[in-house]
């Protein structure tokens, strides 16, 4: 039989009704196999997530402070959901076992991947499903980056045994037998991992909206929704802004050509946004698949007469960059300019070490750091037979009086950046979004 891997975000697991709502779906499909949930997330504004509190009795305890009001609402919480359900199990030891590794002072890792752990073994239950550890499974390496092919065979010989299993998402463990946790947002990793080690067919991504959208809707009002879109353009988007699913959960998934669904726990009818290897070009309507963008970038621009005849120039400009640890972002360039953007933040008290550096290396005829830029990513696979696609953002943004102080397009022709100045970032993205879409 045909296997999917379906994982539930927090809000999809905040409490006791939505672990009903959660139970209907696995069970309304019986190819629904293994389930990958995250922690308890907020069940109304103002709300608290488990994963924050128990972040905070971290810090309370790294500060010698008492935990136990704070910790004793994370009890409280889970309580709540089992008592609710009426699940039979007891968690009392577990608690007890968590509350004292954070009052020793256990790693911040294993304090954080609490909340999957203790909503797996919960859900489990639930379900009447096996409970399988990520920590025996889910394997770092020495330098803390992910093992994926060890973690594959692992998992793989691991689930074989298993007909039905709940494997919580977020973390895994180092050589030594830590936990490890993958960045916030890493239950999608998991689930993809797991997807990957079963050979799904699907690999179903339960949340709270029903699929990508074209645009962030904090800008755009009411954006389409997007019916299919591939992992490169996923990447692309992902990367810019777009944060309905962890850029990182897209390669296990990739590799393996399983397809990734993003559905909406509280919407199950709708069929959501199907995130596939590849799909023609001609397959959607519109141009654009979708845009997105961040503000907090600065432009480091260069100017030196024949800097093109200068052999070995923008290699000793990157070297300046990276003894001073300070990534770049894009680098347009022109016969005599040439133009780093980098993440503002990462200038921080290094910008006139920097620029001297630069200065004693290449000594161009000029040199200065431009602040408060935007970037805006158009993105879609449309655009590579579609003539005139550059011109109408760039048209777009001259109607609207924005000045475009940064153009990058990469050769495949999936993408165009622009950057802009951040207080032009809103009324930009809705330029380019009504000149696309009418």
């Amino acid at each position: 039989m045909s296997v999917k891997v379906v994982k539930f975000g927090g809000s999809s697991l905040a409490d006791a009704g939505q672990f009903r709502r959660v139970k209907e779906i696995i069970e309304s499909d019986p190819a629904r196999k293994y389930v990958v949930p995250s922690a308890p997330g907020k069940r109304f504004s103002g709300d608290e997530k488990v994963t924050d509190m128990l972040l905070e009795c971290y810090r309370l305890s790294e500060n010698d402070e008492n935990i136990d009001a704070v910790f004793s609402k994370i009890c409280e919480r889970y309580q709540s959901i089992i008592a609710d359900l009426g699940v039979e199990i007891d968690l009392i030891q577990e608690f007890e076992y968590i509350r004292e590794a954070i009052k020793h002072h256990a790693g911040k890792d294993y304090v954080a991947s609490r909340g999957e752990y203790l909503n797996g073994l919960i859900l489990a239950k639930y379900l009447n499903y096996s409970f399988v550890d990520p920590k025996k499974y889910i394997l770092f390496k020495e330098n803390g980056t992910f093992d994926p092919e060890e973690t594959n065979s692992r998992l793989k010989t691991a689930l074989e045994k298993r007909e039905h299993a709940v494997i919580p998402g977020f973390y895994g463990s180092m050589p030594n037998g830590t936990i490890k946790t993958f960045s916030r947002g890493g239950s999608d990793i998991t689930g993809a991992i797991v997807a990957r080690a079963v050979n799904a067919v699907l690999y179903e991504n339960w949340t709270d909206v029903s699929g990508f959208l074209m645009a962030d809707p904090r800008h755009i009002k009411n954006p389409k929704p997007i019916d299919t879109i591939t992992y490169r353009e996923l990447r692309e988007l992902s990367y810019m802004g777009a944060t309905v699913l962890h850029e990182e959960s897209i390669f296990p998934v990739r590799y393996a050509g399983i397809p990734i669904n993003i559905r909406n726990t509280n919407r199950p009818q709708d069929k959501g946004s199907m995130i596939v290897a590849s799909a023609k070009q001609d397959d959607n309507k519109d141009v654009i698949t979708g845009l997105a963008g961040k503000t907090g970038f600065s432009i480091l621009n260069i100017e030196k007469e024949m800097m093109n005849g200068e052999v070995g120039f923008v290699r000793k400009v990157l070297e300046a960059l990276e003894n001073f640890n300070i990534g770049f972002e894009h680098i347009p360039s022109g016969i005599d300019t040439m133009s780093i953007i980098i993440h503002t933040a990462a200038l921080e008290g290094k910008r006139e070490q920097l620029i001297n550096e630069i200065c004693r290396v290449v000594n161009p005829g000029t040199i200065f750091i431009e602040d408060r830029i935007a970037l805006i990513a158009v993105v879609g696979r449309g655009m590579i037979k579609a003539k005139g696609t550059a011109a109408k953002i760039f048209n777009a943004l001259a109607d609207a009086n924005i000045n475009i102080k940064m153009i990058d397009q990469g050769s495949s022709e999936l993408n165009i950046i622009v950057g802009v100045e951040e207080k032009d970032f809103s009324q930009a993205l809705n330029s380019i979004y009504n000149t696309f879409i009418n």
